[in-house]
């Protein structure tokens, strides 16, 4: 195997050409990626960077003298826009083609955004660095701030912009936030967190539009006849991944770039992080993981599998990990997280912020949770099994 080629500048790219030379692949490796910046880490986004707590070089995942070592041909600012597998070819939007050997993909996300008001002045997405930048900028000048979207982005979101002293309005869908991530009961605990600090919350509403004057959003418009007062609307509804490039490859595309249990999609192609979808050899089932550490952990496994081989791979496997920061809570969880599993308290107090939380489905335990309990939480590790597929 001569070239290697790595479709998306992020974490999961970077861990995989970190793996791919510590295998001794010494042929060439070129990394492609579509933001101008070299890979930097995401989670901050939303959190410090946002808070204008950390800068944004901080965010680097690998300062230049690191990349160098890894003597990749870094390709910043350059989408690919079509991959032919038979001839081997990622094609980039300038019109130019890398021939590979072997390619890994992770291309990652790309957020929703809703139907009407992507135009206005005050309308925001986040997941890049670009955005939240321009986002932080905005912040400064004191906006009324309506957030919607209640899954782990937008109460990362609201909790950072209340924490900054704003007015913040948080609209969901569902009866509490993160109902869908982490069930109502603890997202019930999160509204309270969120309620505590001064976020007004609406939940279990839909958002009909948005009303702008001059060009820029004035209001958020709800599905109960409400309009609530916005200078700034951060949209955080979801994200899809990445996989626009490859509509036309043949590649087995749905819910991301569906892959094998090796992380294997084609010969010669592997993907990683959020993009790709795999059926996790514990549950049979077909997974698709938004979690940072998912994206390093896969891409050490794609890359040692596609330098392997396929009667060499083997499956991905992982427990699934998370974690958000909001406010004063450090809410941590270890495997599965079902809406419809019975939640236990097996340490600590809910109503103290301080506790560990056990999901039982199936008649197992398939995930654990702590809320401000890090090592008490590690210690529930062992407990998990995997739930049952569907």
């Amino acid at each position: 195997m001569d070239h290697i080629v790595l479709v998306g500048a992020s974490a999961a790219g970077l861990a995989a050409a970190d793996t791919l030379r510590l295998e001794g692949f010494t042929g060439t490796l070129t990394m492609v990626g579509e933001e101008l910046h070299p890979p930097y880490d995401r989670p901050p986004l939303s959190k410090r960077l946002l808070a204008g707590e950390l800068e944004p070089h901080k965010t680097t995942l690998r300062q230049a003298p690191d990349l160098q070592r890894l003597r990749m041909n870094l390709k910043l600012g350059c989408r690919a826009t079509h991959l032919d597998p038979a001839a081997r070819t990622v094609t980039l939007a300038d019109g130019a083609r890398l021939d590979y050997d072997g390619l890994i993909i992770a291309t990652g996300l790309r957020p929703r955004h809703l139907p009407f008001g992507r135009d206005l002045v005050g309308v925001h997405v986040l997941r890049t660095l670009d955005e939240a930048l321009s986002l932080r900028a905005q912040l400064r000048s004191g906006p009324r701030v309506v957030v919607i979207g209640a899954g782990f982005l937008g109460t990362e979101i609201a909790a950072t912009t209340r924490g900054l002293g704003l007015d913040v309005t948080l609209v969901g869908v569902e009866r509490t936030p993160l109902a869908g991530q982490l069930g109502a009961q603890v997202g019930g605990l999160v509204a309270e967190l969120h309620q505590e600090h001064g976020v007004r919350l609406r939940m279990n509403r839909s958002v009909t539009g948005l009303r702008g004057a001059a060009g820029r959003v004035s209001a958020v418009e709800l599905d109960d006849g409400t309009s609530l007062p916005a200078d700034l609307v951060v949209v955080a509804i979801g994200s899809v991944p990445a996989v626009d490039w490859l509509a036309d490859s043949g590649l087995p595309l749905g819910d991301g770039v569906l892959c094998d249990s090796t992380c294997r999609v084609a010969p010669g192609i592997y993907a990683a992080g959020d993009v790709a979808n795999w059926p996790h050899p514990l549950t049979s089932a077909r997974t698709r993981l938004e979690q940072r550490l998912n994206a390093t952990q896969q891409a050490i496994t794609a890359a040692r599998n596609l330098l392997a081989g396929p009667t060499g791979a083997t499956p991905y496997a992982p427990v699934p990990f998370g974690w958000t920061d909001q406010f004063h809570a450090k809410i941590q969880f270890h495997g599965w997280c079902p809406t419809d599993a019975r939640v236990e308290y097996v340490d600590g107090d809910p109503q103290a912020r301080k506790f560990v939380a056990l999901y039982h489905a199936g008649g197992r335990v398939v995930g654990a949770l702590g809320w401000n309990s890090a090592r008490t939480l590690h210690a529930y590790h062992d407990h998990i099994a995997a739930p049952v597929a569907a």
